[in-house]
């Protein structure tokens, strides 16, 4: 199927060119930051193409994914993938040390997990040599080109999954058509997360017969999951108080959402609030403004117990949002309160709760539009209708019952979807 435009233009040779010059700077920058999340040094080799496990036999597709969100979208996608081909083995690469440790925790059978290299001719060249996969998934934004054009030239059938491009990056890409089309020209199959995502990417250069639009692939992803043990001992210690969650909050959002709850407190003097900061690292901001609101609080990375007195608990950690969802019905789902694009509400969904949302979902707008229709997710645009929110479904639990069925409901039919995905990406792959 490609090329499209098989001709590498000026500007293809400028970027390899410069991203050659640049190669020991750049790694020198990974590598510190892997070091500083202390990656063992084997690890690190990985992103100069030095691979730290063997190549399996038989048949290897590969998964590229640019951080946590990307990369755990594709697991679920992997399983099924799995199952429609029983003889296959996967690899997913992810840039992160975040996402790394928690994919590790995660990976189904026949799956592996190994850093992607740098965009440089050697390390792209070793990468290539050691896993010669027979099928290649990016997903979301990760458009590496030299990757993309090696990957194609040694005849991998690629595919940009979940499609999502900022308007800034298209604009960019716009600019520069010539090099847009030999780049997508690359790529077996665009499935996109929605119709402007599409309509972008022809306008790009990208072969219309290969744009299609879908759906975003984080609604299909598995069930967080949940430590029991965990979810008895903070289960305990909550003690059968009401409970509500404000989760992947951002700077800016906290302030509103710890004045909703000291409002709500006068209605419910032993309402306890989840707070599950997005960036478990700015817990010493989010402890600052718990202390100008005069807010109890205890923090899960200190190991502090929930006590009677106890108003806030933070949820510092990583890995732990399943358990976390597994204690409340109602979740606040943060990066909506600004104009940040908001997080997977099928997340907490899953989970079996309902879900209020700020107005700035828009990375997840084709997602939330179906949870807000049938009542499983509500939009809120303050504090006051924030509190109003929370204050509603703990007050009216069959109005809680049949939000939470709406959301459920949502869930299932966005899981039937994915063996459309299934499907379309192995006839683009060959891998049938």
């Amino acid at each position: 199927m490609p090329d499209h435009d098989g001709r590498p233009t000026a500007l293809y040779h400028v970027y390899c060119a410069l991203t050659s010059l640049a190669a020991p700077l750049i790694w020198r920058v990974v590598r510190n930051k892997l070091r500083a999340a202390n990656v063992p040094d084997k690890r690190q080799q990985e992103r100069l193409g030095h691979a730290s496990l063997p190549r399996p036999n038989g048949r290897l597709v590969w998964f590229h994914a640019a951080s946590v969100g990307e990369s755990l979208s594709v697991l679920s996608l992997i399983r099924r993938l799995a199952d429609r081909l029983p003889e296959a083995e996967f690899l997913i690469t992810s840039g992160t040390p975040t996402s790394a440790a928690l994919i590790e925790k995660r990976l189904p059978p026949r799956t592996r997990h190994q850093f992607p290299p740098l965009d440089t001719a050697g390390p792209v060249r070793r990468f290539l040599n050691h896993w010669q996969p027979e099928g290649g998934v990016f997903v979301e934004s990760e458009i590496w080109p030299r990757l993309i054009v090696e990957s194609a030239r040694r005849g991998v059938p690629l595919a940009l999954l979940n499609a999502r491009l900022s308007d800034k990056s298209v604009a960019g890409w716009k600019k520069r058509p010539r090099t847009a089309r030999f780049v997508l020209g690359k790529f077996n199959l665009f499935l996109t997360q929605n119709g402007k995502t599409a309509a972008n990417l022809i306008a790009m250069g990208a072969p219309v017969g290969r744009v299609r639009p879908g759906t975003n692939l984080k609604a299909m992803s598995d069930p967080l999951p949940i430590d029991h043990g965990t979810l008895d001992d903070i289960g305990s210690q909550i003690s059968g108080r009401p409970v509500w969650i404000a989760s992947s909050t951002h700077a800016g959002e906290e302030e509103i959402v710890l004045a909703a709850h000291k409002s709500l407190l006068e209605r419910w003097p032993d309402l306890l609030l989840l707070l599950i900061p997005r960036h478990p690292e700015r817990r010493g901001d989010i402890a600052k403004l718990l202390d100008a609101s005069d807010l109890n609080a205890a923090f899960r990375s200190e190991s502090s117990p929930i006590k009677t007195e106890t108003q806030v608990y933070v949820a510092d950690t990583l890995g732990e949002t399943g358990t976390w969802y597994a204690l409340s019905p109602i979740v606040f789902l943060g990066g909506s309160l600004k104009n940040i694009g908001g997080h997977n509400p099928f997340e907490p969904a899953q989970a079996g709760a309902a879900v209020i949302t700020g107005p700035g979902y828009f990375n997840f707008a084709e997602t939330f539009a179906p949870l807000i229709k049938t009542g499983g997710a509500i939009e809120v645009q303050t504090e006051t209708d924030l509190s109003a929110a929370v204050d509603h479904w703990l007050s009216d639990d069959q109005a809680l019952t049949r939000a939470r069925s709406a959301a459920q409901s949502c869930v299932k039919t966005q899981s039937n979807a994915l063996d459309s995905v299934v499907e379309t990406l192995c006839r683009s792959l060959d891998l049938t």
